[in-house]
């Protein structure tokens, strides 16, 4: 592998950047990027959205996943459904969690992960 072909692959952290950067086109709100690397062993990163309707769950995540594949970025995994107001993709070095308003307030994952420094906010 070249010296340039290195430097065009996105660190984990830039791909969970691009995963909260296009959650936010997509009209995700209230998206933060949390560094769990001295919390937790499982994921480097969580990002964090609220999203409008079980529907828009299911659109960002889907064009999460399509935007993560064209950039090389493999998901590991998927939980949940839109209808259940909750899907979480696994892309390895981070995870996104997408929730309706009233399921992010149920799971309060930010104050479960309270002691990870928080990177960015989008709101």
């Amino acid at each position: 592998m070249s010296k340039a072909t290195i430097q065009n692959i996105p660190s984990i952290q830039e791909c969970a950047r691009l995963a909260a950067d296009e959650a936010s086109e997509r009209l995700g709100s209230d998206i933060v990027l949390l560094d769990l690397r001295e919390a937790a062993e499982f994921t480097d990163f969580f990002v964090i959205v609220s999203c409008e309707t079980d529907r828009h769950v299911e659109n960002i995540a889907e064009d999460l996943r399509r935007k993560m594949r064209a950039r090389g970025v493999r998901t590991y995994g998927r939980e949940g459904s839109g209808k259940g107001g909750w899907i979480l993709l696994d892309f390895g070095g981070f995870i996104v969690h997408l929730f309706t308003r009233p399921v992010r307030e149920k799971y309060g994952l930010e104050k479960l992960w309270s002691r990870a420094p928080e990177i960015v906010r989008l709101q």
